[in-house]
């Protein structure tokens, strides 16, 4: 007996191009592109030799082995459901934040003037004279440290939730926005500055300690409390920045913390808020009280920073930690033997008032010139600062710390390596990972340093003592890096920058005279200009001033 083999039809697609021809396409599929898998299928087979009935059987069992999600089939495998779209899987996945209650519980520090000691306390303040609107109303408010970096990309880390942040600033129901930016647009943005001018220096600086460039993970030297006084006042409570807007010195006024933070912007992850006010034909940039330019990130920029947990590893204690570090460990690296240097007096210093030693810090006033057109004038004066002088007095430095607590705690970075074991043999791969998880933080130190005309920075390691003690620190190396230089390693574009600043400037140039304020959203890459009411903040001043009236009940 003889079997003849007959072969199945085969639809031939006569115009050559994939997918079944335009003459056998069902009705139904008609003018919807063809799309025979799923987007997590691979392509296995070119052909696909089974019968229809096969085929069913195969699905239906493939799909029962792999349990394809709430019954999400593959796309273009049902004619009533093509590209798998399921409505109800769609809105499972779609959810509502509620900020009101996270307005209400902003913390607030009140008008205070910016101070900080290296004690325990770690950041300390204390209350200024009361002022008018125009400059006093800007340090309102308070740095809300519960917000701590959303979710990031990353192998593996698509499927956790993402953390929803807190916005430094409450914002208010009668602020309007008037312009937004967008991360990728501020990237494109670049502009050439040439040298700057200095007009002015004040304060007193001091000699770096070279001893401590000795230190290595075989000589540590213990952190040690230095009670010296640094301060940080905004932009229009400068004394010196007040005398030269009044000499039309300038038309933009700010401080190197807030510029970086605003040349930096599209590293940032926390929200942060500055305060512009338009006077005339003058602008000034400024911060609020207790805002984050106080207080430093740690492992901000991280895949996995550390929790809003309110233990010793959690972003706010880490937060305080950070600054009380850097605060004394740049006064203990200062040679008090060495010949201090003041061409003017500490402007904010008042002896009368005042028990601890001065820190080492010289305030340069500088002139940078952002005009685009021959006969246009736009010059930013900026407040810098440096922390000490190395071998000669023209040779200023800048000093920063980094602190390492717990490698094995979250958000101490992927694979963190130990620094009192590694800091000498794999100081590359230390720095790299600070680099990633620290970005906004070294870049603005990078940027500040820059600003001032800093020859050098000088970055500390330090690490906790025993892991579970946030108190005591050991410092376990020195690095020493050119500001340029090492922006440039970490693909800090000071053009960029540049081009930021002008492009907020011009914003604010298009506006009436009045306050506003930029914000960075906390939980989306963009930050928005708002126009506030004159008295935007001065309710929360009156309910600090208040507070702080009352007597304490006696014990």
């Amino acid at each position: 007996m003889s079997l003849n083999f007959v072969l199945p039809p085969i639809h031939d697609n006569e115009d050559g191009s994939w997918g079944p021809s335009s003459s056998a396409l069902p009705p139904s599929f008609k003018d919807i592109p063809y799309a025979p898998f799923a987007k997590n299928e691979k392509l296995s087979r070119v052909a696909d030799w089974h019968t229809e009935a096969d085929a069913g059987a195969s699905n239906q069992r493939r799909q029962q082995q792999q349990g394809r999600r709430q019954g999400r089939e593959a796309y273009g495998a049902s004619d009533s459901n093509a590209f798998g779209y399921v409505h109800d899987e769609d809105e499972k996945s779609f959810s509502l934040v509620d900020n009101s209650s996270r307005a209400a519980a902003r913390g607030r520090t009140g008008g205070l003037r910016g101070r900080t000691t290296g004690g325990r306390g770690m950041v300390s303040a204390q209350r200024g004279p009361q002022r008018g609107r125009a400059p006093g109303a800007f340090q309102r408010g308070g740095y809300s440290s519960r917000g701590r970096g959303g979710g990031r990309g990353g192998y593996g880390g698509y499927d956790k939730p993402q953390r929803t942040r807190d916005s430094s600033v409450a914002i208010g129901p009668d602020w309007q926005v008037l312009e937004e930016l967008e991360f990728p647009r501020l990237n494109k943005l670049s502009m050439g500055v040439d040298e700057p001018e200095n007009l002015e220096s004040a304060g007193t600086l001091q000699g770096y300690d070279k001893a401590f460039d000795r230190i290595n993970t075989r000589n540590l030297k213990n952190l040690e409390i230095q009670e010296r006084v640094r301060y940080s006042e905004t932009t229009s409570e400068d004394p010196i920045i007040k005398k030269l807007s009044e000499q039309k010195a300038g038309t933009v006024f700010a401080t190197d913390s807030i510029l970086s933070v605003l040349m930096c912007a599209p590293r940032s992850v926390n929200s942060w808020d500055i305060v512009i006010e338009r006077r005339g034909d003058q602008i000034f940039l400024d911060k609020r009280g207790g805002a984050p330019f106080d207080v430093l990130s740690v492992n901000e920029n991280a895949i996995e920073p550390p929790a809003d947990s309110d233990d010793l590893n959690g972003a706010a204690s880490l937060s305080l930690e950070a600054t009380y570090i850097n605060h004394n460990f740049t006064s203990q690296v200062i040679d008090l033997k060495s010949k201090a240097y003041t061409p003017n007096p500490n402007p904010f210093y008042d002896a009368a008032e005042e028990t601890e030693p001065l820190a080492s810090t010289l305030y340069r006033y500088r002139k940078f010139d952002l005009s685009i057109e021959e006969d246009e004038e736009l010059n930013l004066v900026v407040r810098t600062e440096v922390d000490a002088y190395l071998g000669k007095k023209s040779h200023l430095i800048t000093v920063k710390a980094l602190n390492e607590y717990d490698p094995r705690q979250q958000g101490a970075g992927n694979k963190a390596l130990d620094w009192r074991k590694n800091l000498d043999t794999q100081k590359g791969a230390i720095v790299a990972n600070e680099m990633k998880n620290n970005s906004v933080k070294l870049a603005r130190w990078a940027v500040q340093s820059y600003l001032a005309g800093a020859e050098l920075m000088k970055l500390g390691y330090i690490s906790r003592v025993n892991p579970r003690d946030a108190q005591r620190h050991t410092i376990v190396g020195i690095q020493s890096a050119k500001p340029v230089d090492f922006a440039r390693q970490m693909n800090v574009s000071l053009n960029n920058g540049w081009g930021i600043v002008r492009t907020v400037i011009d914003m604010v140039m298009k506006q009436p005279e009045g306050m506003y304020v930029l914000v960075k959203d906390p939980n989306s890459p963009v930050i928005r200009l708002y126009s506030v009411p004159d008295n935007a903040f001065e309710e929360e001043e009156e309910e600090e001033l208040i507070h702080h009236q009352q007597p304490e009940d006696d014990e």
